[in-house]
């Protein structure tokens, strides 16, 4: 009986693991307890992260869970970093800042990203972005061109 080579094949194949993939391409962030567990989940099963987009508040967490080497940045990446805000759902729509929680959320970051916040002025109430270039690529490295 002759076996086709792609039927011996086709059992490697399957035994091979997939390698998942994040692609974030528009996250303005959230509750940062959701993105701890999210990130930690990735973290445990080896995904890699590729940000393609804009990438906000804690949604930059990723950066302080998941492994740098894990990590990458397309040209169209964007990064948004501020301080720490209790839900407005609980403050009559009031954006309150929280001191505990800026400090919980710096705590996560590598030095590559402290070091940014610092240059810029540290965390405030409003947005502050890094775009493609030289800054971006200071914290992380650039995708591969197939990504």
């Amino acid at each position: 009986m002759r076996i086709a080579p792609l039927a011996l094949l086709l059992p490697l194949l399957a035994a091979t693991p997939a390698h998942a993939l994040l692609h974030i391409t528009r996250d303005h962030g959230g509750y940062v307890d959701e993105y701890k567990a999210k990130y930690k989940r990735i973290r445990e099963t080896g995904e890699r992260v590729v940000i393609d987009g804009i990438c906000n508040s804690a949604c930059t967490m990723v950066f302080g869970i998941v492994p740098m080497n894990k990590i990458c940045v397309t040209p169209r990446a964007s990064l948004g970093f501020h301080q720490a805000y209790y839900d407005k759902a609980f403050t009559f729509g009031i954006k309150v800042t929280s001191t505990e929680g800026t400090a919980d959320l710096m705590s996560y970051y590598p030095d590559t990203v402290k070091d940014w916040i610092r240059r810029n002025g540290g965390l405030t109430t409003e947005m502050k972005k890094i775009k493609n270039g030289t800054d971006l690529w200071r914290i992380v490295d650039p995708c591969p061109e197939e990504w």
